[in-house]
């Protein structure tokens, strides 16, 4: 963890700033940069006149190349700041962009406002920007669950993953996590184009996220009103999700509201039959995802504050 003091120096910074709109007008932002080159890969390489096992193996080399190719930059990048509280201070300031800590909140509470209010039509384009399901079939209930649903699983891939390996690896660790974690939103998922192109993004982006996935739900558990009801859902219901990571921050935050979370929902038109995690509670209401944002900010004070303490001890 000798990186840990520069994770709380990104978690700070971006805590007060977020990455600003006029930032990204002018450049963009590291993610787009690594989407455009994941976009290229996809574009040249994956061509669906090719057999599923040359496809796999065409994947597998793309998914690596931008891998490396992110650890290197980021070690180039870090090889040159100089050495004690500067280098943590550069390291800190280079990782801000890569923890999406205000705007995850910002983009949840864009949800819960107009919820709150009863305006469900901007409630549902609110949260179309942070789930993939089809807005115009969910309720009320439905929209509450997309929004606690999204917090829970991006607090571990948006801050926790990418802040655990900063604090181990420091640029190379935050640069490659972010690589893997890009790769498997554009080309990870079970579609007719990425099934086989896209299975070593999948397999990489699972290891990538199972330590700070289970960190995530524990961070939850322990700043829970319920806390025992968040531990045994968190411990009974993880493993039920489709998901072999995601299951344990939601799973955690459905015990600690008190609702259930996941059960079948609609794609593209398509219903999945997905397990609920707490079945048998009630379904949330628009207060809960306020209740989750209250858990979220405190979960993320206490992650910062565990990395100072490693940083100074």
């Amino acid at each position: 963890m000798g990186f840990a003091g520069a994770m709380v120096v990104a978690m700070a910074v971006d805590a007060l700033t977020g990455w600003p709109s006029q930032l990204f007008a002018r450049i963009g932002h590291p993610v787009t940069w690594l989407g455009r080159l994941i976009a290229a890969i996809d574009a040249g390489w994956n061509r669906a006149s090719d057999p599923p096992a040359f496809r796999r193996a065409t994947g597998t080399a793309g998914a690596l190349v931008v891998i490396v190719l992110s650890v290197v930059c980021g070690w180039l990048l870090q090889s040159m700041f100089p050495s004690g509280w500067i280098r943590i201070a550069l390291v800190g300031i280079f990782a801000w962009p890569l923890v999406a800590l205000r705007s995850l909140h910002d983009h949840v509470a864009a949800v819960a406002n107009p919820l709150l209010g009863g305006d469900i039509a901007a409630a549902r384009g609110a949260v179309s920007r942070i789930v993939g399901r089809d807005p115009a079939a969910l309720d009320e209930a439905g929209i509450a669950r997309a929004a606690i649903e999204s917090l829970a699983e991006n607090t571990s891939d948006g801050i926790v993953a990418p802040v655990f390996w900063g604090a181990v690896f420091g640029l190379p660790g935050i640069l490659g996590y972010k690589a893997i974690n890009t790769l498997d939103s554009m080309i990870g998922h079970r579609s007719e184009r990425h099934e086989a192109f896209g299975w070593a993004a999948a397999r990489i982006d699972d290891v990538a996220n199972f330590i700070p996935a289970r960190l995530t739900g524990f961070l939850f558990v322990l700043l829970a009103p319920r806390r025992s009801e968040a531990l045994s859902c968190m411990t009974r219901d993880a493993r039920r999700h489709r998901s072999p990571n995601a299951g344990w921050p939601e799973a955690a935050m459905a015990g600690a509201l008190g609702v259930r979370l996941s059960g079948p929902r609609i794609y593209h038109g398509k219903t999945t039959d997905e397990p609920w995690l707490n079945e048998g509670a009630r379904d949330p209401h628009p207060a809960d995802i306020v209740g989750g944002l209250t858990i979220y900010r405190r979960a993320m004070l206490l992650l910062a504050g565990v990395l100072a303490i490693l940083a100074f001890a």
